[in-house]
């Protein structure tokens, strides 16, 4: 299963008068820290909500010219067993990119996988096998040498790439 996990980050940005230039030194920093190793993650700006009345505030919180910054990071995990499984990974490869910067999980999303349904699956597979299988001894390809694994090898012309790269090099 796949799932879309969402981060909360409180940055910590230094030097700052407003509310608008905390939040964009805010991302990025964090957008310097995560790439290029992490560049699919989606960096956003976080909501803060009052716990008393619910009212919704800016992202940042300013104090004597230094500010925390709410932001999300949502990045997608693949091939994972359970939502657990997809925060614990969400979590160790963002947090191994942004030191010293607390992260709390704060959604995660099952995706639908791209079949819709498993019966899809089962059809596309068995239609790959039967290609495969008929491929593999078909009398009438002159490609065809019968050892193991040609068909492995791409059949784009690549042994023409290298004589011509060879000779390019002799120039």
């Amino acid at each position: 299963m796949d799932c879309r996990v969402v981060v909360e980050a409180a940055v910590p940005v230094y030097d700052v008068e407003t509310t608008d230039e905390a939040v964009r030194i805010a991302i990025s920093k964090t957008g310097e820290m995560l790439n290029p190793d992490l560049n699919y993650v989606e960096i956003n700006m976080g909501e803060r909500a009052c716990p008393n009345c619910g009212e919704t505030h800016d992202p940042a919180f300013i104090a004597a010219d230094e500010s925390l910054v709410a932001l999300e990071l949502e990045m997608t995990v693949f091939n994972v067993e359970r939502d657990e499984h997809a925060a614990r990974i969400a979590r160790k490869e963002i947090g191994q990119r942004l030191e010293n910067i607390p992260l709390e999980v704060i959604e995660i999303e099952e995706l639908e996988e791209e079949g819709g349904d498993g019966d899809d699956e089962d059809v596309s597979d068995e239609v790959d096998s039967t290609a495969e299988d008929d491929h593999a001894g078909s009398p009438d390809d002159p490609d065809d040498t019968g050892s193991p694994g040609s068909g492995d090898r791409p059949e784009s012309g690549d042994d023409e790439v290298l004589p011509e790269f060879e000779e390019l090099i002799d120039e």
